[in-house]
């Protein structure tokens, strides 16, 4: 078995989710989730699948996510993985209703932080082996910082 490095590229500002789910019906339903969820949502989904031809299945509701979303899924090309790209959405609005679609088996990270996925390739594939989400812990937050984040959760409406 070898592993390998995946860097996803997706523009600033962007934020991203992926996950493992184990059937081609995934595409329809992940696109049903997010459009019942957030009727106007910009999203773009690519689908690797496993089995039969293997093709990288697309969705979404704008061209240029679709086209992140399958560039990125080329790069990863591992399993019945699943990447969404997402502008003006946050994943938190959407997280719910995606562990709700019963072939999602996984979700490995929903974040805006740069991502590197970590693959295992054998003879049979490639695999998901993790993620690397942003960068390592600088410190432990202060009273001040928790007061910040505190007030800036209820500044942009998570908390009351």
């Amino acid at each position: 078995m070898e592993t390998e490095l995946v860097k996803l590229e997706f523009p600033e500002g962007y934020n991203i989710i992926l996950g493992m789910s184990h059937f081609i019906k995934t595409v329809e339903d992940i696109h049903e989730a997010l459009t019942e969820k957030v009727p106007d949502i910009k999203f773009g989904l690519a689908f690797c699948e496993a089995s039969g031809p293997r093709l990288i299945r697309k969705t979404g509701t704008d061209p240029e996510l679709i086209d992140i979303a399958v560039k990125n899924a080329e790069k990863i090309a591992a399993g019945h993985s699943f990447i969404i790209i997402l502008k003006d959405t946050f994943p938190i609005a959407v997280l719910n209703d995606l562990k709700k679609v019963e072939e999602i088996c996984t979700i490995y990270c929903a974040t805006g932080n740069p991502v590197e996925v970590i693959i295992a390739k054998s003879d049979q594939g490639r695999g998901i082996m993790g993620v690397i989400d942003g960068g390592s812990s600088l410190g432990v937050e202060n009273e001040e910082q928790i007061a910040e984040r505190k007030e800036f959760l209820r500044k942009i409406g998570y908390k009351s």
